[in-house]
């Protein structure tokens, strides 16, 4: 990846489905895969292995992937929490992992029961065995900005966790906004706090949620930064079920139209990222909440809007 391009790294079929009340049929999610692939997406996370307990909508994880026609040159990593969970991963044929902890010992006790510690202990053998798989493994630190239960969280929190994910394998790391709290100064001072720790910019990915009108304006921080790396859902869809308040990621067609408009390549068709968010928000039952779902894109040659079907 050349400095001047971003990678797209898309959330929407787990990120952006598992909080969903109603049952989302298999065949809906792996045409809403293919949708994805079809708009260009090269990084597209598919499920989780998650307890089919705790993250009910995910629980067809295993069929998911053993039906899922897969393609060459797209990494379809999958949320992996433990060992059970990673022989799961092995038997579904999975080739790319995330695991999760946080910036903030009340969220990971809330959402996995353990402390920051001991989620990061856990993580430790599957990770190595992914290693051993020659798997892509990822890192995410939620809560990097703020907590839901214990406040604002400082920069040096999440930097420690993430140098221990990178102690541990990881590939690279993900900072997480998750209830939507950061603001662009605070993305700044945690991009270079993270860099004078020794993390590369190229190991670094932010996750943003668009709660509160931000995503935006972290991701023109983060650029200007040196990050190269965003997380996004079509549609805006998604939220953390442990996380009050943590609704609607980053639209992957908003994040789209940005690049497009300054000119960054990142090699997705805004119109295909558009069919595909109208289809999972119809199957959803909810209207295309995103700025750039509404309105389409623009033509600069003729004013006209595109790809609102």
């Amino acid at each position: 990846m050349t400095a001047d391009r971003v990678r797209i790294y898309e959330v929407g079929p787990r990120d952006g489905l598992q909080n969903e009340a109603r049952p989302i049929p298999l065949a809906t999610k792996l045409r809403y895969l293919e949708l994805l692939a079809d708009a260009g997406l090269r990084e597209i996370e598919a499920t989780s292995f998650v307890a089919p307990s705790a993250i009910p909508q995910l629980a067809d994880a295993d069929q998911l992937m053993a039906a899922l026609p897969r393609r060459a040159g797209i990494r379809y990593p999958v949320l992996v929490p433990n060992m059970r969970g990673m022989a799961r991963a092995e038997a579904a044929a999975a080739d790319a992992i995330a695991v999760f902890t946080a910036a903030s010992d009340a969220f990971t006790t809330r959402n996995i029961r353990m402390t920051i510690s001991e989620s990061l202990d856990s993580f430790a053998p599957v990770l190595a065995r992914a290693g051993e798989l020659g798997w892509w493994r990822r890192g995410y630190v939620s809560t990097a900005f703020g907590c839901p239960y214990s406040g604002a969280v400082e920069p040096a929190a999440a930097v420690a966790a993430a140098l221990r994910l990178l102690e541990l394998g990881v590939d690279e790391v993900c900072f997480g906004d998750t209830i939507g709290v950061g603001v662009p100064p605070q993305v700044r001072e945690l991009t270079a706090r993270a860099v004078g720790a020794g993390i590369a910019e190229s190991q670094i990915a932010y996750h943003f949620h668009d709660t509160r009108g931000t995503a935006l304006a972290n991701v023109a921080a983060a650029l200007s930064a040196g990050i190269r790396t965003f997380d996004a859902s079509t549609g805006g869809t998604g939220g953390c079920p442990y996380a009050p308040g943590a609704a609607g990621n980053l639209a992957t067609e908003d994040l789209v139209y940005l690049l497009d408009a300054i000119e960054i390549e990142h090699g997705v068709a805004l119109d295909g990222v558009l069919v595909a968010a109208r289809f999972i928000a119809e199957s959803l039952g909810k209207p295309l909440a995103s700025k750039v779902g509404q309105a389409g894109g623009w033509d600069r040659a003729t004013g006209a809007a595109t790809g609102r079907g």
